[in-house]
């Protein structure tokens, strides 16, 4: 019988035939198959070392704990324990990993772990553990049951991450916010020490006002004050935007617009000495001195000087909503009264308006958070719904009337203002009234 020449023999390594071994396989693949087969049987110890190895470089400390021994005693810990908690794995093997636990560590936490574990459940939380050495450490503790073939849990394994860095930055920002609150609040106080009383009654005026705040620090605000000659100014503005930079804009105006400080732009040198200004030559000083291309914010306002003698009251708008003047007898009107935003066009000018109140008559100020107020499906509040609610008020008195003003708005609102409301007004009343 004649053999295939290119049939592959086997021999020992002395040279002696050992049999044929016939295969149709090219010779290359079979040296394949051969590595395949190889690298299969060493494959489960290869990728047992591996994972040893991973657990080991790991930065994260892994712990397995039996859970059929009692006490349930740690088993298997990795280097990554050991550089976070300090231990070496002499000294924790056959123990509970209780003994990281410390004087400050929560109860409500160790009550956490303990209820997962009875309840063979996974668990996380961030508990206080102590190091080797004493130290304390946040500790991000992962821990999850391990079951066999019949649903048994056999094993725990814990996974501790030390997140104290990310605890202590947390903790500054917590320190730093309520700081920062803490200021705010004392400048709100401050901001509200700055407001005229609620209600004020002068010689032939009543005065009253509301102010609510969207938030601690407005960008609203108003001021009554006496000017010389007998007279009362008063002026209500609205700094765009809000926050901090609103209301230190708001303060600025304050101390500004106040006749008793240095610096006030109410009064400006004449050939007499100090004279008081026109409320159309205050809006233009202001205009001046804030112009929005420096200050990044332009601001609304009114401002009037009232003559109680003559009942006369002359003021200047600025981009504000326009005063709304409620008679004695007849319908509330607004009073006539334009100009731009101050800070919004460099040389923008303005003018004096003027009204006269009879005994009785009432005039209302207001900022645009009043009209913009927007109900549930963004329809706003606006001038007809101002306009009837005053109405409702009028014989109400000057404060009372403001305040359930502003309730409406509220309520238009759902409680919820998303800007500054304010208003203020002023009644002529009779000198000899006393009120």
């Amino acid at each position: 019988m004649t053999r295939p020449i290119d049939a592959p023999r086997a021999y020992h390594r002395s040279g002696a035939e050992q049999g044929a071994h016939i295969s149709h396989e090219p010779p290359e693949h079979t040296g394949t198959l051969r590595l395949a087969a190889r690298l299969q049987e060493r494959a489960p110890l290869d990728q047992l070392a591996l994972k040893d190895r991973a657990l080991d470089v790991t930065a994260e400390g892994v712990t397995i704990a039996d859970a059929r021994l009692p006490d349930r005693p740690l088993i298997y810990v990795n280097e990554g324990f050991e550089r976070v908690t300090g231990y070496p794995v002499a000294e924790v093997l056959g123990r509970n990993c209780r003994f990281l636990q410390g004087v400050d560590t929560d109860p409500a936490a160790i009550a956490e772990i303990r209820a997962a574990v009875a309840a063979e459940r996974e668990c996380v939380v961030e508990i206080l553990n102590y190091r080797r050495d004493g130290t304390p450490f946040w500790n991000r503790l992962s821990i999850t049951p391990v079951r066999d073939e019949g649903g048994e849990v056999t094993h725990f394994i814990g996974i501790q991450s030390d997140v104290s860095a990310r605890r202590q930055a947390e903790e500054g920002l917590r320190q730093a916010k309520e700081a920062l609150e803490h200021d705010l609040r004392l400048a709100a106080r401050v901001q509200q020490s700055l407001l005229p009383p609620p209600k004020l009654h002068l010689p032939g005026l009543c005065v009253a006002r509301a102010f609510h705040p969207c938030t601690d620090l407005a960008g609203d605000g108003m001021g009554v004050f006496p000017l010389p000659g007998g007279s009362v100014g008063l002026y209500l503005l609205d700094v765009s935007g809000h926050g901090v930079g609103a209301a230190l804009l708001s303060f600025t105006l304050n101390h500004l617009l106040s006749p008793s400080l240095e610096g006030s732009l109410l009064f400006e040198g004449t050939g007499d000495g100090q004279g008081i200004v026109s409320p159309a030559r205050l809006a233009e000083r202001l205009n001046r001195q804030f112009p929005m291309d420096r200050t990044r914010q332009y601001f609304t306002l009114v401002y009037g000087a009232y003559d109680g003698g003559r009942g006369q009251f002359r003021y200047v708008v600025a981009g504000h909503p326009s005063p709304v003047l409620m008679p004695r007898t007849g319908p509330a009107v607004p009073i006539p009264g334009l100009g731009l935003p101050i800070g919004m066009i460099e040389h923008a000018t303005y003018q004096d308006e003027s009204v006269v109140l009879e005994p009785g008559d009432r005039l209302y100020f207001y900022t645009d958070g009043v009209l913009e107020a927007p109900d549930a499906s963004e329809v706003e509040f606006g001038s007809p719904r101002l306009m009837a609610e005053l109405e409702r008020v009028r014989d109400l008195p000057l404060r009372e009337g403001l305040e359930l003003v502003v309730d409406a708005v509220r309520r238009w609102s759902d409680g919820d203002l998303r800007d500054d409301v304010s208003l203020l007004a002023i009644e002529r009343v009779d000198p000899r009234s006393g009120v």
